[in-house]
């Protein structure tokens, strides 16, 4: 018996990719590893039955044992949830299967005793789950077993109620094992659990929103979604929700939630309003990324804040999955002192994540900005020398021209990269000369520190470190940083030569390229040689000419080498036909030093 049938239609049957051996055994193996990674479970022979290892002892201690279960595909539901503090048992059906009664009563007669204190099997509202849990439950006590159960059906997505199958149980459901277990473990009675699990699940309430379906396995995906539609309110099996929309920003998805879930119009809705209390979860429906679940998380909690709702407990994370489906769902649970105490308790549980509170604090509070007093990276050490005004001047037009080039020269650098990269190589460095053209300044009263040497080129490299990112950007921040090293104390052409081997050395101890690895440092290199050679038996605009020719021959020469070092590494060499992007992008900027130095003269 299925725990839903009312699957969206429009069911598409393309076999989709799944990692596992068959579609028989699926379910088998899962459970199989579970218990492999964590040796504090057991499986139940002959049955999809997952048990704490030490069930006797908790029986022979007198504690209330907690079951719970439903179709496989949920994961971590809810075998992720056994051990100390939560579940003691679950049952585990096919994916998106109830477990047959049989399986359901063999773990009962598993965890409980006639004359123990009893179980509680706490059900998702899904008629399937509520016939077989059920039938299970009156045999047990024909057994003369103790058993209760609660059923969770919080969902806010149906505007009414009245039909028989009544609210779906979905994440929330979760955390009545946390509730519930921790009532347990502190020795409560099977009645005072039930009754507490009874009024927390009414005063919770779940919605959800999918942007994808999900798969069986060795099936299609279980119904069809537009790739610019979302749906809200759709069931963790598939189930029809109660609207579709176009994608919204995540800011825009959580108001449309939370509206939804507070709506009064709909008698579905969670009463919430200034000052309530609540713990606040957010689940991944298994194909959402972490960082887009950890947006989730910060929205939905600032627009509670908004709304004068104290979160006082959060949680984010794959609580209650639907295969892979892409989406997620928000809880809210009313609290009171005893529930937060058991939100609190402690569990071996796998599946249950664990927020990291401050030591000593009792509240959940949106923490605020940790303040920090940067010092300006710029050194402003009266040991730097200062230039004279024109040579000041002239550091100006070279650094705009520079800038001005590679920006020029972005589609082109762009174009060389998709050989060997991803094609954005011209468009990081014209970021980073739109950055510092930006923060150059007028030509009379500049913003840099042109004056001094040293303290630009540690200015330069702030700038770029922040601007471009990646590798580019570290590394010209390094060959910078470097080079200012060598221009404190004075600034003669032979200062600059030592500054750019200076430069070159660095960037390549971190970078871990050579010359003929092709990348920018070809050029580099190049041109450092020649300078270095050049510059006592020429003039310095002489050497920079020779400089500047190395370092394009070196360009032109990496069209023909094997990368060795960085992204286009990976590239096969048959594909590398042109140039290094980065070894053409350090031409560039060095001739056009090179078209100021010659107009000075």
């Amino acid at each position: 018996m299925t725990e839903s049938k009312n699957l969206s239609s429009h069911a598409v049957f393309i076999q989709t990719t799944k990692l596992i051996n068959s579609v028989e055994s699926c379910v088998d193996e899962a459970l199989e590893g579970l218990v492999i990674v964590n040796p504090g479970l057991r499986v139940l022979q002959g049955h999809r039955v997952v048990v704490r290892h030490d069930i006797e002892d908790v029986i022979k201690e007198g504690k209330v044992t907690l079951l719970c279960g439903g179709g496989s595909g949920h994961e971590p539901a809810h075998a992720g949830y056994i051990g100390s503090g939560m579940l003691s048992a679950a049952v585990a059906g096919a994916v998106f299967t109830s477990p047959p009664p049989s399986s359901i009563l063999a773990a009962l007669r598993t965890i409980s005793k006639p004359g123990a204190a009893g179980s509680l099997i706490i059900v998702k509202n899904y008629t399937g789950d509520r016939l077989n849990f059920g039938l299970a439950a009156e045999r047990a006590k024909a057994d003369r077993l103790k058993v209760n159960m609660v059923v969770v059906g919080e969902d806010c997505a149906l505007t009414s109620s009245d039909k028989t199958a009544g609210r779906r149980g979905l994440c929330g459901t979760v955390l009545i094992h946390k509730i519930c277990g921790a009532l347990a473990e502190e020795g409560k009675s099977l009645e005072e659990i039930h009754q507490v699990a009874s009024n927390a699940a009414k005063n919770m309430g779940t919605i959800g929103v999918s942007l994808t379906p999900c798969s069986l396995p060795g099936a299609g995906p279980s119904f069809e979604l537009k790739s610019d539609e979302m749906e809200l309110g759709l069931g963790i099996h598939g189930e029809a929700g109660v609207k579709r929309t176009k994608l919204l920003s995540a800011k825009e998805v959580v108001k449309m939630m939370l509206d939804h879930m507070t709506n009064p119009q709909t008698s579905t809705h969670l009463d919430l309003k200034k000052g309530d209390r609540v713990a606040c979860m957010i689940n991944n429906l298994g194909g959402t990324s972490v960082l887009e679940i950890s947006i989730i998380a910060k929205e939905a909690i600032q627009q509670l804040e908004s709304r004068g709702v104290v979160v006082e407990r959060a949680y984010s994370g794959s609580f209650m999955t639907s295969l892979e489906m892409a989406g997620v769902s928000i809880t809210l649970l009313h609290l009171d002192e005893t529930i937060k105490r058991c939100l609190d308790a402690g569990t071996t549980a796998p599946g249950w994540s664990v927020p990291l509170l401050p030591v000593g604090i009792s509240t959940r509070e949106t923490p605020g900005v940790m303040p920090y007093s940067q010092e300006d990276v710029v050194a402003k050490s009266t040991d730097a020398v200062q230039v004279p005004k024109e040579t000041a001047d002239m550091l100006y037009e070279m650094i705009k021209l520079s800038m001005e080039r590679l920006i020029a020269a972005e589609t082109e650098l762009n174009t060389l990269d998709k050989e060997s990269g991803d094609g954005d190589c011209g468009s990081t460095l014209a970021r980073g000369a739109k950055a510092i053209l930006q923060s150059l300044g007028s030509k009379d009263n500049p913003s840099l520190p042109v004056g001094v040497p040293a303290n630009l080129a540690l200015s330069l490299a702030r700038i770029v470190e922040d601007s471009m990112g990646g590798s580019s950007g570290a590394l010209y921040s390094l060959f910078l940083t470097s080079a200012s090293q060598c221009l404190q104390s004075s600034v003669t052409p032979n200062d600059w030569v030592r500054a750019l081997l200076n430069g070159n050395s660095t960037a390549m101890r971190y970078g871990r390229a050579e010359p003929g690895d092709r990348t920018m440092i070809d050029s580099l290199v190049a041109a450092g040689t020649t300078l270095s050679e050049k510059i006592s038996s020429c003039t310095p605009v002489q050497a920079l000419e020779a400089s500047v020719k190395a370092a394009e021959s070196a360009a032109q020469a990496t069209a023909s080498m094997k990368a060795k070092a960085g992204r286009a590494s990976y590239v096969s060499a048959e594909r590398l036909k042109s140039p290094d992007p980065g070894a053409v992008s350090v031409t560039y900027w060095m001739r056009a030093i090179l078209e100021v130095l010659q107009k000075q003269g």
